[in-house]
């Protein structure tokens, strides 16, 4: 555990670091947009194909992966709808907290799955975004089109959305040029070996830049129902179902950590567009990120726990 937690310290270092500057203002406040937009648009995508493109996905088991992953994200989803069922919880309301309890924030899981567990958890994070992102971006975008009390959009409007998200497109591209067994030349493997590195710094920068303690301080049982399921509930089911499934050291660590990451500062822009509770989702990723410093270590030591 001990190991774990220093591995995670830089991780969380700067995304402390990008509260501060955010929050004392050392550095100008336009700075941020262009620099999430560049990262989102341009160096994630670049470090997510490289890895996929590049990886030896026969070593990988991707069906136990994907329904660990995918399985244990099901039941966390059920357990918030059966409970707003015996609540009086509201459409807004419940539309975010499944929205923070389905949604990981990837920068977070490709630097620590790349500060721990290496090669190995960079590739299985990647295997985990390829199957989990999609579906989950639906299923957020489904939530909230029911739940929410904004416009709904049209099937065409969700699938243009799908089909122009970067980090989708990288991943598919970096699947379809792996399965054809292509080489990518030395110079463009450089290329985008840099503008990946670059990604995860400035990621995690935008992270802590983005954070909103103030709106945590709203809403409070909703806020802790959402970072119940997120950062404990699911990660152990995930462990259950790895266990079951019968993966095992650093691709099960892996697996168990892409589902105990905290929410994406994504979901406070969808719940805003689409009409749900944007100040609960802006409290919710910031508690989440904050909890998950302690929640990670503690999920990923069970790991290592013999299964009974």
């Amino acid at each position: 555990m001990i190991t774990t937690l220093l591995a995670l310290i830089p991780v969380m270092f700067l995304i402390a670091m990008g509260y501060m500057l955010r929050a004392r203002n050392l550095i100008d406040i336009q700075f941020w947009l262009p620099c999430e937009k560049l990262n989102y648009f341009w160096l994630f995508p670049a470090l997510m194909f490289l890895q996929v493109a590049t990886a030896n996905l026969e070593e990988f088991p991707v069906k136990p992966i994907a329904w660990s992953v995918l399985g244990a994200v099901a039941l966390g989803a059920f357990s918030l709808w059966a409970w707003r069922g015996l609540s009086r919880q509201s459409g807004p309301v419940f539309s975010s907290v499944v929205q923070g309890a389905l949604r990981p924030n990837t920068y977070i899981g490709v630097a620590a799955a790349a500060a721990t567990y290496g090669s190995t958890g960079l590739t299985v994070t990647s295997i985990s975004i390829a199957v989990a992102i999609p579906l989950l971006n639906v299923a957020s975008i489904i939530v909230l089109m029911y739940y929410g009390q904004g416009t709904r959009p049209a099937r065409s409007q969700i699938v243009r959305a799908l089909v122009k998200n970067p980090v989708i497109i990288s991943v598919v591209a970096g699947l379809l040029f792996n399965i054809s067994h292509l080489t990518l030349p030395h110079l463009l493997t450089d290329i985008l070996h840099i503008l990946g590195g670059a990604s995860l710094p400035l990621g995690l920068l935008a992270v802590g830049a983005g954070l909103d303690l103030t709106a945590a301080r709203t809403s409070h049982g909703a806020v802790l129902q959402s970072t119940f399921v997120k950062l404990l509930f699911v990660p152990v089911i995930t462990l259950l179902i790895g266990w079951w499934s019968g993966i095992s050291g650093p691709v099960l660590a892996t697996v168990v950590l892409f589902n105990a990451l905290p929410c994406t500062p994504s979901a406070y822009i969808m719940s805003k567009l689409l009409g749900g509770d944007y100040r609960l989702s802006a409290g919710i990723i910031s508690i989440q990120t904050v909890l998950a410093s302690v929640t990670i270590p503690v999920v990923l030591f069970l790991t290592t726990l013999p299964p009974n």
